[in-house]
């Protein structure tokens, strides 16, 4: 049985970020993990806002939070913007099915009210910091007789309802990826399960939620390991059985430290602004601890629905690779159709300013050039560094400088070439190539020692498309201009 109704045979997951900033790749992760496992299964996937953090949750963050999940392509059958009869979907919302549990548990003598102010509670938990204890709290308004409490209260002093952890014996439950769990009772605390304020917290909260919604598998990171017995405890004295965990391991970065920003890690949206395709990052980060048990790397949406499961999680850490993020991307570029990317680089060029109206540019010229680097961009941003000198003037690498133009001869070689083109009628790619390798083999010299230097030229650089492909781009005006002016 997945979960507390007996009857229910749906797989029903959730994602349920907190909107107190953009997503992060950990947390991305698992919504596509969460949404793998709903689509293999033939199961629902719910998006679940967490925003009883009040001070910090804002509605640009939820905002950001669903065209993250919209760009990877994630689509939920209940949540935000959908709807469903489980909801509503923001837990700010929710309060009334939280009282309605409350109340179960205050029959139950399962809580109680903690007034213990927040500098008590600091100095407690430094004290057994000194003494190398967990800091816990010590249940000093466990036992507060009625009187004590009705006396409290009247004079206005703010208090937090606390659950009742057993105290002796474990907490065990199976891990659809680590195996069998088990956390000593004595460990826990009396948690926090109702903030002054009247909020639920987020272990209370969750719980009622994944109940309402019949939610049979909670699929989340390994850093969550730590509040599944508290959970676990919320849903006995309820009469309910918890539903099935698996808890994903960490991302870490190539130097295993925890995944930060100086790994390269980012939003979703900010890979999506750097020139990141949508399907390369859910194939990287699912591939981020998982793989289908064959040597596939590269794999559609639908190969990747069809071979995921939840038992191919390794219960290893990941390592974040932005080389092989990088790889991939371009792999996927490759593949695109070269009208596709066309349009992607008009957009580029207008936003490096390189291009004024993409209306007014001429099309076909701008395929031949998004042709020529299509097999070696990487990721969208690259475009107008990779192009520019088709559309400005070439800035010219010191290096490449140096390297083949200051070299005995160049010059008055170049002078001659000029002159060869200038007598050339035709300026396509087969006559180009024809008309400067005749021109190389007259003068006795490696091929390298004039098309290196001519290539400088013309775009500033040392490395670049084809040559004569670029030469016919740029057209004869444009080659002979750009060498004479650089011989000046």
């Amino acid at each position: 049985m997945y979960n507390n109704n007996a009857d229910l045979k749906t797989v029903r997951v959730r994602f349920a970020p907190s909107p107190t900033g953009s997503l992060h790749l950990g947390n991305t992760r698992t919504a596509i993990f969460n949404w793998l496992f709903a689509r293999h299964t033939g199961g629902e996937f719910i998006l679940r806002i967490e925003d009883t953090d009040k001070e910090r949750s804002t509605p640009e963050s939820v905002s950001l939070i669903l065209e993250s999940l919209r760009w990877l392509g994630l689509d939920w059958d209940e949540g935000p913007d959908v709807g469903g009869d489980f909801g509503p979907y923001y837990q700010m919302q929710r309060l009334d099915k939280y009282k309605k549990h409350i109340d179960i548990l205050i029959k139950g003598n399962m809580v109680y009210p903690c007034f213990c102010t927040p500098e008590r509670l600091a100095e407690m938990r430094h004290q057994m910091q000194k003494k190398k204890l967990p800091p816990r709290y010590d249940g000093k308004c466990k036992n507060l007789s009625e009187e004590e409490i009705e006396h409290l209260t009247s004079q206005g002093i703010k208090h937090v309802l606390r659950f009742k952890v057993p105290t002796t014996g474990a907490t065990e439950f199976k891990d659809l990826i680590h195996g069998k769990i088990s956390i000593e009772n004595s460990v826990l605390d009396d948690f926090v399960i109702v903030k002054s304020n009247t909020g639920p917290t987020y272990n209370f909260a969750c719980v009622v939620d994944d109940i309402e919604m019949k939610i049979t598998h909670v699929i989340r990171g390994d850093d969550h390991i730590s509040n599944t017995p508290k959970q676990i405890a919320i849903y006995k004295p309820l009469g309910l059985n918890p539903p099935e965990f698996a808890h994903i391991p960490l991302i870490l970065g190539p130097d295993k430290a925890k995944l930060s920003k100086r790994h390269g890690a980012a939003s979703p949206l900010e890979y999506k602004d750097m020139g990141y395709l949508p399907h390369t990052l859910l194939n990287f980060l699912t591939l981020l601890g998982w793989a289908p048990g064959d040597n596939r790397e590269i794999m559609s949406r639908d190969e990747i629905i069809q071979s995921f499961s939840i038992e191919k999680i390794n219960d290893r850490n990941a390592v974040f690779d932005s080389q092989k993020l990088d790889w991939m991307n371009g792999v996927y570029i490759r593949k695109m159709p070269l009208e596709k990317l066309v349009d992607i680089a008009l957009e580029e060029l207008k936003k490096a300013e390189l291009i004024k109206d993409t209306k007014e540019v001429d099309i076909n010229k701008i395929s031949k050039i998004v042709k020529l680097i299509q097999e070696r961009l990487k990721k969208f941003s690259e475009i107008p560094q990779l192009i520019n000198y088709f559309f400005d003037k070439p800035v010219y690498e010191e290096k490449a400088v140096r390297k083949f133009l200051k070299k005995n001869g160049v010059p008055e070689m170049l002078q001659e070439l000029c002159v060869v083109i200038e007598k050339t009628k035709a300026f396509d790619i087969e006559t180009l190539e024809s008309v400067v390798r005749a021109f190389i083999e007259k003068k006795g010299v490696k091929p390298g020692d004039v098309i290196h230097p001519v290539r400088v030229a013309l775009t500033g650089r040392a490395a670049s498309p084809p040559i004569f492909d670029v030469m016919d781009v740029l057209g004869k005006q444009t080659c002979l201009e750009r060498i004479k002016k650089f011989l000046k």
